[in-house]
């Protein structure tokens, strides 16, 4: 049986990386994305040139009604899902707290926490054997940022993180009885256009590995937690971080 991955946020960065790879060992990949169409055209073609099946689909996680329709989409253009990674995620304004506007912080929280877990919902609705699923597996794109609290710069961004592996570490639970798999991987600084450039260089100095993540780092630990060989594993929060606590 071929497995049914979507991806959020797929155009581009981690969830690009995950598309492809998933590609490489035969999944057919719904490559989700929000405007970067002609990039996540690219990694549909990726994925179909590595011998996966693949297609696109604009939706915007924050919207609910967007994420039904994605979801229904993958229903009608592959079939039953049977993975979901919930990677799509926004920063929002690098800034102290206090500076924040209300708007700010709703759109990092309507991303970041209410978009993975309508998303969520969806994935279990077409996985629980409640609901004639065969079960599945999930796998939530959280941070370093939650243990380290991003201070002076991304409070909100770490909060948001912080609710995702709560989110985790509870789901995993419930759902484990229904054969869903619910784990999260926590990046650490990554070679990706979320990281601002002026300080890119300065911070890889502070890993002890000596070099920034790429993409395609987080993006095995992910196919790992979603593969058969992560079949005992539910909870897990896996910190890819060269070394970085």
């Amino acid at each position: 049986m071929t497995e049914i991955a979507l991806v959020t946020g797929a155009s581009r960065g981690i969830g690009a990386a995950t598309a492809r790879l998933l590609g490489q060992r035969g999944y057919a990949v719904c490559v989700n994305y929000r405007a970067q169409q002609a990039e996540a055209e690219a990694v549909a073609q990726a994925v179909e040139a590595a011998g996966g099946q693949a297609i696109t689909v604009q939706a915007d996680v924050a919207d609910p009604v967007d994420v039904a329709r994605l979801f229904a989409e993958v229903d009608a253009r592959l079939g039953r899902l049977t993975a979901l990674v919930n990677n799509a995620g926004i920063h929002g304004p690098r800034c102290r707290f206090e500076a924040l506007s209300r708007e700010d912080l709703r759109q990092v929280l309507q991303v970041n926490v209410l978009g993975l877990m309508n998303c969520t919902q969806e994935a279990v609705a077409r996985m629980s054997p409640r609901f004639g699923g065969n079960g599945g597996a999930i796998v939530n794109v959280s941070s370093g940022s939650a243990y380290l609290g991003n201070p002076g710069q991304g409070v909100h961004y770490a909060v948001s993180k912080g609710a995702v592996n709560s989110f985790t570490i509870g789901l995993s639970q419930e759902l484990a009885a229904d054969g869903i798999r619910v784990n999260s991987v926590s990046p650490g600084l990554t070679r990706t256009d979320m990281p601002p450039a002026d300080s890119f260089g300065e911070r890889v100095r502070s890993i002890p590995a000596g070099r920034a993540g790429e993409p395609e780092d987080i993006a095995e630990a992910i196919a790992w937690l979603l593969s058969p060989q992560a079949n005992y594993v539910m909870g897990a929060n896996i910190r890819v971080a060269g070394g970085r606590p």
